[in-house]
């Protein structure tokens, strides 16, 4: 792996566009200019957290605790979006916001970009329901996906004890738009598949930024993981991909992602498991091995010879 480019300064910005009449927020990060880097980011974040606190949280102590500070280092230019309905995004429409939703979100950010800064294609990571929102969208618009990387991913649910467990409170879920987040909830994310996985000061600082932005968050992504999945095909889904699966991770069954994972059609593909991870791989203890794996795969050079 290349090192971090030493002392060059990060600049962050902050972007607004619009998808119909609805505005999203997006956050750019990037070390130097923004144009001539070796590639742009995408990051997509999951059901009950905006972006910023999953991709650029900052923790006194932890070496590169951002993600974006991190890939900017490495060169690249790095962008994350609120999903309608999440962080600084518009939140007044009257509805669930489901996984659809966000990869209308999706191209709605990468519209903007390519406008803004000539990005034609992107770098795309997503984590959990940010994942099934990336690979909605890889499969929808394939010729704005370079790479795609799903960390925490689930395609029929089939072995999830997570969700098995969600769908206990299916009814709940389909009575509301939008369910309540509190410091607790947060908290319960890193206690139920595996404790220990994640510093205790990370969590609190991870919750304290979640819970600046939001104090409720949409209904949809839980609706459409316990009650309406598969979601995406993975034959529809044609780009160079890595499946990204935490050791402890109760949302992605082991079984479900190897089945999709033998369905992608296109041969550059990989399956990494990351030992000593539960489910929210950039929160953990072992957070720099998921930066190394994502960015090996980010910098893989094409094949020359395909057959």
């Amino acid at each position: 792996m290349d090192q971090p480019q030493a002392k060059v300064k990060i600049t962050g910005q902050e972007h607004w566009t619009k998808k119909g009449d609805i505005k999203l927020f997006l956050w750019e990060k990037y070390a130097g200019e923004p144009e001539g880097k070796k590639g742009t980011v995408l990051f997509v974040h999951g059901s009950s957290m905006g972006s910023q606190p999953t991709f650029d949280l900052q923790v006194p102590g932890r070496p590169h605790s951002s993600a974006m500070d991190y890939f900017a280092e490495q060169g690249f230019d790095t962008w994350c979006v609120d999903m309608e309905g999440y962080g600084r995004s518009d939140k007044h429409r009257d509805i669930k916001y489901d996984i659809a939703t966000g990869a209308d979100d999706l191209k709605a950010a990468t519209d903007y970009i390519l406008k803004t800064r000539g990005t034609r294609q992107f770098l795309v990571y997503g984590i959990s329901s940010g994942a099934l929102r990336g690979a909605l969208f890889a499969q929808r618009h394939p010729e704005r996906v370079q790479r795609i990387a799903l960390d925490a991913f689930v395609w029929t649910g089939e072995g999830s004890p997570t969700l098995d467990e969600r769908r206990k409170k299916l009814r709940q879920w389909e009575s509301m738009n939008r369910r309540p987040i509190d410091r607790a909830f947060v908290q319960s994310i890193f206690n139920r598949d595996h404790p220990g996985c994640a510093e205790q000061k990370v969590i609190d600082a991870f919750a304290d930024a979640i819970l600046k932005l939001d104090d409720s968050v949409p209904t949809g992504t839980y609706l459409d993981m316990c009650a309406k999945l598969p979601v995406v095909d993975p034959e529809k889904i044609t780009v160079p991909t890595i499946i990204m699966r935490g050791q402890w991770d109760g949302i992605a069954g082991f079984d479900d992602l190897t089945a999709f994972f033998k369905r992608l059609p296109n041969p550059d593909k990989q399956f990494a498991v990351m030992p000593g991870i539960s489910h929210a791989s950039f929160q953990q203890i072992n957070y720099l091995m998921v930066y190394h794996i994502l960015h090996s795969f980010f910098t893989q050079p094409e094949p020359i010879y395909r057959g």
